[in-house]
């Protein structure tokens, strides 16, 4: 007899925190929908293309990036997101331009959105440092797939109500338009940057209608020569809104002869954030962070990977060189 209680009250346990696990992720995806739009990064100062087209070209290199994203590892439906980047110092109109590439694939739970954004930007000297003006043009493909509702909330027969959305598989695209400011000299870095200043709409054949509401980011860099010449410490910091709520990540990175670095970053009120990395002498830089949930979704999840690989090239009118230690990238 005590056996037969024992395994109803697991069961109960079971739905019970399936129950929870439903519940947090229906907020999330509504709190996603109804807030900031744009994926979460842990290692923004090597990711900046993706938000302020002013950074291309800011190298004075050719740079390809890739970066892969899993976030609250374990929970249903979480975030996965990739992003590939590539800039090059470019002169079109001046000596000074750059262009850069930007693709994102972003997943959670019934969303996916696949965005593409080109980026120009030309670059004036300002004091000491370079001031790039960049502006962004590009399109966003939509799809939400709300018949799948009850894989990702491990609920059976959920009665999906919200009639902003639409009720089965949907998809369309948005034009987006974003601008951007980069400052750089020898010792620090500015940015700032809005994506979807259009803000655009996007209304589903069947029912519903999706906003893509304006996003500001601002971040900064300082790099401070330590008593070893081959070791630095660069405090940073990245800060994103949308008008309504706001993230900010205040991050100390020591580095050590420009080639091997790590750091630790706490973003407010979500997690504690690890980063390492290295740059090899061909020119290939590669990094890893690792989040350590601080909210109340740390019980329902193992924390977030980020993983970053990149390559940069130094090409001239005779040769084509690999580049070695880059300070920005």
């Amino acid at each position: 007899m005590n056996d037969k209680y024992k395994n109803i009250t697991d069961r109960k346990r079971e739905l019970l925190k399936k129950l929870i696990l439903s519940c947090l992720f229906l907020f999330i995806c509504n709190f996603v929908a109804l807030s900031q739009q744009d994926p979460q990064f842990s290692q923004n100062r090597f990711n900046q293309l993706t938000v302020n087209p002013g950074f291309a070209g800011s190298s004075g290199l050719i740079n390809f990036s890739l970066l892969n994203r899993y976030q609250w590892v374990g929970f249903p439906g979480a975030p996965v997101t990739i992003v590939f980047n590539a800039d090059a110092a470019a002169h079109i109109i001046g000596k000074n331009d750059g262009i850069g590439l930007s693709v994102i694939n972003d997943v959670i739970g019934f969303e996916k959105n696949v965005s593409i954004g080109l980026n120009y930007s030309w670059r004036t000297h300002l004091g000491k440092g370079l001031l790039g003006t960049g502006v962004s043009f590009g399109f966003m493909n939509k799809s939400l797939d709300m018949s799948d509702i009850n894989r990702w909330s491990d609920m059976d027969n959920f009665n999906q109500t919200d009639q902003g959305l639409p009720q089965g598989k949907a998809s369309g695209v948005l034009v987006d338009i974003g601008a951007g400011l980069f400052y750089q000299n020898k010792d620090f870095e500015l940015a700032l940057s809005a994506r979807h200043l259009n803000q655009p709409v996007l209304l589903f054949e069947e029912s519903g209608t999706y906003s893509l509401r304006r996003h500001y980011y601002m971040s900064g860099s300082y790099t401070v020569q330590m008593a070893n010449e081959r070791l630095e410490a660069l405090p940073s910091f990245f800060f994103k809104t949308d008008a309504t709520t706001w993230q900010a990540d205040i991050n100390m990175t020591l580095q050590f002869d420009k080639r091997l670095w790590g750091g630790i970053g706490y973003r407010i009120k979500d997690a504690i954030i690890i980063t390492a990395g290295a740059e090899l002498w061909n020119g290939i830089k590669f990094g890893y962070s690792y989040d350590i949930s601080t909210s109340s979704l740390s019980r329902y999840n193992a924390g977030s990977h980020e993983l970053f690989l990149a390559y940069s090239v130094l090409l001239n009118k005779k040769h084509t060189h690999k580049y070695k230690s880059v300070r920005f990238l």
